[in-house]
């Protein structure tokens, strides 16, 4: 196949003071991989304009400014800027990179916008789903609910993964585009990770004050009910006796209801934080951890997980879908709700015959995510491929 000439995508992006870090990253991705790949590529996010006065747009008066710059003031510029588009003869098409953002659609055309569904998490917490551990407010509700209605008429639609599309077609009750062409493509590294050697990860850990004493257990994420942060510190407790090691939070501070009940436990002094850590102390601590701990309640792919095996370490993660799916079988899975099973699977990789032959699978799985080619196949969705 070959690539035609003329392709140009323009990526719709996230609204840079909401600070959605995976979105980001994964809107660059695509924009150097389309121009890697010989595609005019840009991205327009949501100009800052009433945002700009306040600190935070996750709650009170920011969001309701925040909403209007998205949801009022983006909307005008996207007509205009459409306008001047149809008198250019380029081949022009769009890429919605972040489903939240699927009531775009409305403004672009149909037929030539592709979106990226990274998970229908928050929109089956709005209907209800207690599964997914997405609480939703009045607001909230609304938001999903448009967000829903505009995913269910994308023509092009990519899946990061085989439970986020089953579940997109299951709430789409059957009434789809005649058109449509969903797919599954499974997201690429968004940075390069790989193992360091010992003395390259202590040095790049000292700088954010970790001292090696200690082995650690890692995990690699935010505070939200779903990642199940809870299960780690309960699983400190019942290994307290078994192995003298701690646990790493990286990603959001800890919250101090998790504090407290690691307090309950006894365990405070086993607990690390490692704060918003850049890809460098990312890869410092998959490389450095004794394992990689994953419990979530709910994932629609989860990148923290190939990232770990990636960089040499083995991961005990849910059994929840599409944990396997991404593992590849590549990792121990277990029950999220029993801190008992992640406990005793750890445990089994004291014999090293196990623990070196889930490493080498682990990296073996983490080749499938290659970049390059989830490019091609987002290429071939847009139809930018001569056959």
């Amino acid at each position: 196949m070959t690539l035609n000439v003329g392709s140009h995508i323009i990526l719709i992006g996230n609204y840079i003071p909401d600070d959605q870090v995976s979105m980001q990253r994964f809107t660059n991705m695509l924009d150097m991989g389309f121009k890697d790949a010989g595609v005019t590529s840009e991205i327009w996010h949501p100009r800052v304009f009433f945002g700009k006065w306040v600190k935070q747009t996750f709650y009170g008066l920011g969001k309701w400014l925040g909403y209007i710059d998205k949801w009022i003031i983006f909307p005008l510029i996207l007509k205009r800027r459409l306008r001047r588009i149809k008198w250019n003869n380029k081949s022009y098409s769009f890429h919605i990179c972040d489903h939240s953002n699927a009531p775009y659609l409305k403004y672009l055309p149909v037929e030539r916008t592709v979106i990226t569904c990274h998970d229908v998490l928050a929109i089956m917490g709005a209907l209800g789903y207690p599964d997914t551990y997405c609480e939703a407010s009045r607001l909230g509700r609304i938001l999903q609910s448009r967000i829903l209605k505009y995913l269910m008429k994308a023509e092009k639609l990519a899946a990061v993964s085989n439970q986020t599309l089953t579940q997109l077609e299951f709430l789409s009750k059957d009434k789809l585009p005649a058109n449509k062409d969903w797919r599954i493509i499974h997201n690429g590294f968004n940075k390069d990770f790989k193992p360091l050697d010992a003395s390259s990860f202590s040095s790049i850990l000292n700088l954010v004050n970790m001292e090696l004493k200690n082995p650690f257990l890692l995990h690699v994420g935010s505070g939200q009910p779903r990642k199940n942060r809870a299960l780690l510190v309960e699983m400190i407790s019942i290994l307290n006796s078994k192995w003298n090691g701690k646990i790493c939070f990286a990603g959001e501070c800890i919250d101090p209801k998790l504090y407290a009940y690691a307090s309950s436990l006894g365990v405070t002094d086993k607990i690390i934080s490692v704060v918003s850590p850049n890809h460098n102390h990312l890869v410092a601590l998959y490389s450095a951890c004794e394992a990689f701990i994953f419990p979530s309640f709910s994932e629609g792919f989860g990148w923290p997980l190939i990232e770990a095996q990636a960089c040499g370490a083995p991961v005990i993660a849910s059994n929840v879908a599409p944990l396997p799916e991404v593992s590849g079988g590549a990792a121990i899975h277990k029950d999220p709700k029993n801190a008992r099973e992640f406990a005793i699977a750890f445990l089994r990789l004291e014999n090293k015959e196990i623990r070196n032959d889930l490493i080498k699978k682990g990296f073996e799985n983490s080749s499938r995510f290659n970049s390059k080619k989830m490019i091609r196949e987002y290429l071939d969705l847009h139809g930018f491929f001569l056959n």
